[in-house]
């Protein structure tokens, strides 16, 4: 079996990673790079996936037919929920957002969340993580993998390989994002937590946490 690298590329094959109680399958769709993950709870077989952000054919066929319980959207940019409205119609699932971004969806959000919810799938838990700053509404979602397995994060476009998300120049916002990411994220979660981010490549933790006050002083 290969390892999973969490390496994708647009157009190219998904990548699936085996946990504890999850298995989490990579997809890369749209000119944007997008990630979406499709998470299958391997106890029940249910589904969920984090980010219909393009290209509904391929993710309906990733999907293949089984049923798909819920959607949940990260936050409100245009390019993480394109084929938010296609999968939803062609699957029925339950559509989840925060809040404060569910508004800006195409679709009537049926599940709103906030800091410190939990989404299950399955007999698996994700918890829900308000990180405000890219947006008002981001989100990012956790999962506490079983058999000593660290922790995964679903982060969004709030956290990258590098640095935080986008917050077009707004202290404000920036200094919020940091707050949230150092409260909310690295402040209780351990090194070796696994992070997969809204656009490429996978990080953890402990190979972001050196660079927070970098990053405080640079402003972005």
């Amino acid at each position: 079996m290969v390892a999973y690298t969490g390496d994708v590329t647009p157009g190219g094959p998904p990548d699936t990673r085996d946990l504890p109680g999850l298995t989490v399958t990579k997809l890369s769709v749209g000119p944007m790079d997008n990630n979406a993950y499709l998470l299958t709870d391997t106890s029940t077989g249910e589904l969920a996936l984090i980010d219909a952000a393009n290209e509904a054919g391929r993710l309906l066929e990733l999907i293949g037919g089984r049923p798909l319980s819920k959607i949940i959207t990260t936050h409100q940019h245009f390019d993480h929920w394109q084929a938010l409205a296609e999968v939803q119609a062609a699957t029925g699932a339950e559509t989840v957002a925060h809040p404060a971004d569910a508004g800006e969806l195409p679709v009537k959000v049926t599940t709103l969340v906030h800091n410190g919810d939990s989404v299950p799938v399955g007999s698996a838990t994700l918890s829900v993580i308000h990180l405000r700053g890219h947006t008002p509404g981001s989100i990012a979602l956790g999962y506490d993998a079983a058999g000593g397995a660290p922790p995964q994060l679903f982060t969004g476009d709030s956290l990258f390989p590098g640095g935080p998300g986008n917050t077009e120049g707004d202290p404000r916002r920036f200094g919020q994002l940091m707050d949230d990411l150092e409260d909310r994220v690295f402040g209780p979660l351990p090194d070796g937590t696994w992070v997969y981010p809204g656009h490429g490549k996978d990080t953890t933790l402990g190979a972001e946490r050196p660079h927070l006050a970098q990053w405080r002083a640079r402003g972005w």
